[in-house]
């Protein structure tokens, strides 16, 4: 457990937006924590992690509030993201990458983390967001001339949305690498086996290593 994580959860707890980014940027500033671990230790323990009060109305109110505060966190984290790629002299890969959720999938903050860790590997990331349909994906594909595909899923009952999306991702371009990353593997199992990605994504060190590196931190 990072030692800074009760302290910023504490912060989360009021729901104090102005105070939790002052808290996170203060600890970017002092280069006390790097990018992943920002992520992996801090913010997507504090989504994961969410307790129940047994009122499940308020439950997915105080869901909304926390999540929209570490979107604002992330949001604000470029700059440190390029700044950090650029101290670590991380040179250009050449690769282009589209970050996408599929259809029906709505949860993007992972999705959104993703695509600062491809930055910080040197791909040329492009994170389009949650909800794409299929179609619409595919057209963007060839228009860009992408080199992978990462598909982030939370919810594992997105499985079959996610399955059809690579479907016909391989069915029009069939040489793009399809990577698949989200909190809903380590539910799925097996199962992610249906999927029939070229790699399945559990943390930053399996990017690193697909790129060259070699990191350990955890992703969503």
């Amino acid at each position: 457990m990072n030692p800074n994580f009760h302290e910023f959860e504490a912060i989360l707890i009021t729901e104090n937006r102005r105070e939790a980014l002052s808290y996170i940027l203060n600890l970017l500033d002092r280069e006390n924590l790097s990018i992943p671990q920002l992520y992996s230790e801090l913010l997507a323990p504090a989504l994961n992690g969410m307790t129940s009060s047994g009122n499940e109305k308020l439950d997915i109110w105080k869901e909304h509030v926390r999540s929209s505060i570490i979107r604002a966190i992330i949001e604000n984290c470029y700059p440190y993201v390029l700044k950090e790629r650029d101290r670590n002299n991380v040179a250009p890969l050449g690769r282009k990458v589209a970050v996408i959720c599929p259809s029906e999938e709505y949860h993007e903050l992972g999705a959104r983390m993703i695509t600062d860790y491809f930055t910080l590997l040197g791909y040329d990331a492009t994170f389009v967001g949650s909800n794409t349909p299929k179609e619409v994906f595919v057209a963007g594909l060839q228009t860009e001339k992408f080199d992978d595909v990462a598909l982030s899923i939370t919810n594992p009952y997105h499985l079959v949305s996610a399955r059809n999306t690579i479907a016909l991702v391989r069915q029009f371009l069939p040489k793009v690498r399809i990577l698949v990353g989200g909190y809903a593997l380590t539910i799925l199992g097996d199962e992610k086996e249906l999927l029939k990605a070229d790699a399945y994504v559990y943390s930053f060190g399996d990017l690193a290593n697909l790129a060259g590196g070699q990191h350990h931190e955890t992703i969503l």
